[in-house]
């Protein structure tokens, strides 16, 4: 017997399709939407969607529809841009999802600089449509993700979910705390369940070619150079796919009525380390190009995840060796595919 519906938005993307497998694995009824946006290079997202049982043509070609999967049961896919608000709402109706777990949005700090008014149409117009749609339909709980990106100018090397948000430096972190608060609003008005998820630079298989660890690894095998910001002097709390999933998986089913938390691996590394671990896994030496920092960027990210280890018994279990090197592997093996 399936277990209740959910409904996946922005399930063609890096953690949108990780959660969908292990939904999918646990017996859930999963309908995922994404619009197969160009922000990065769509054919990563049609292979993630085979992996989940659903061939190119028929992605194509479910725009306002709900297509099944060839490889599992219960998941479905819609192609529909959360910024249709009729669309939105008529999934809504045709599938009565009891949980919502939000993940469709703009990413990227740096993009928002030469392209903010997407991230109002995405991360707050679309934001808006989904957690409406969810008070409408009378939806049990809202999972959602936010960013770290909003501890912003922060002073404190610690991020602590309790912390006042209230200085992001990058329009990106401004629309997730946007989120965040139109969350809390719905919460307290509606009596409808949010939680807030900060994901703090998630990597591993599967990954957004616009995030570091594929990047580096990518230009260093093409023996190109690599930017790094800051001249080197950054770090971030990188977080193993396995771990923000098994994370969203306990916000999910704990369901709270009105809270945030942070999912990061609760350990913050040196960038130059990191590097060092993909050439190490690599077996080839990085070429780097040091540069200032970038507009809205910030010299280091820290999780406290007291709150989450708390709540969520969230326990990250992957170091960045492991994860590393599993990313490598997969990487190889996918580009491989690619080139036959």
């Amino acid at each position: 017997m399936l277990k209740e519906n959910i409904l996946v938005t922005g399930c063609a993307g890096f953690v949108g399709f990780h959660l969908c497998k292990s939904l999918i694995a646990d017996g859930y009824q999963v309908t995922g939407l994404d619009d197969l946006n160009e922000y990065y290079d769509v054919n990563l997202k049609y292979s993630r969607l085979k992996e989940l049982g659903l061939q190119k043509d028929q992605v194509i070609n479910s725009k306002n529809k709900i297509e099944d999967s060839k490889k599992y049961k219960n998941f479905y896919f819609s192609k529909i841009n959360i910024m249709d608000r009729e669309s939105i709402q008529a999934i809504f109706n045709e599938f009565s999802p009891r949980k919502v777990v939000h993940l469709a949005a703009q990413a990227g700090v740096r993009y928002s600089i030469d392209n903010p008014y997407i991230y109002a149409e995405s991360n707050l117009v679309g934001f808006l449509n989904i957690i409406e749609s969810c008070r409408r339909n009378k939806v049990r709980g809202l999972i959602y993700a936010s960013s770290s990106s909003v501890y912003g100018g922060n002073k404190s090397r610690f991020y602590n979910a309790k912390d006042r948000v209230d200085s992001p430096i990058s329009l990106y972190g401004a629309t997730k705390r946007a989120n965040e608060l139109m969350a809390h609003s719905y919460s307290h008005l509606y009596g409808l369940n949010t939680t807030g998820l900060r994901y703090f630079t998630v990597y591993g298989p599967w990954g957004r070619p616009d995030m570091a660890c594929y990047i580096f690894t990518k230009k260093i095998l093409a023996e190109e150079s690599i930017p790094v910001f800051n001249n080197g002097k950054m770090a971030r709390d990188f977080t193993y796919i396995d771990d923000v999933i098994s994370g969203t998986r306990s916000a999910i089913e704990k369901n709270y009525k009105c809270e945030i938390f942070n999912l990061g691996n609760n350990k913050s590394e040196n960038l130059m380390n990191f590097i060092s671990t993909i050439e190490k896994q690599l077996r080839k030496k990085a070429k780097i190009k040091f540069l200032p920092m970038q507009p809205g960027d910030i010299a280091e990210t820290y999780a406290d995840i007291e709150k989450s280890t708390e709540m969520l018994n969230f326990k990250p279990a992957v170091n960045i060796e492991i994860g590393i090197k599993n990313f490598i592997k997969w990487y190889l093996s996918y580009h491989y595919q690619i080139k036959q």
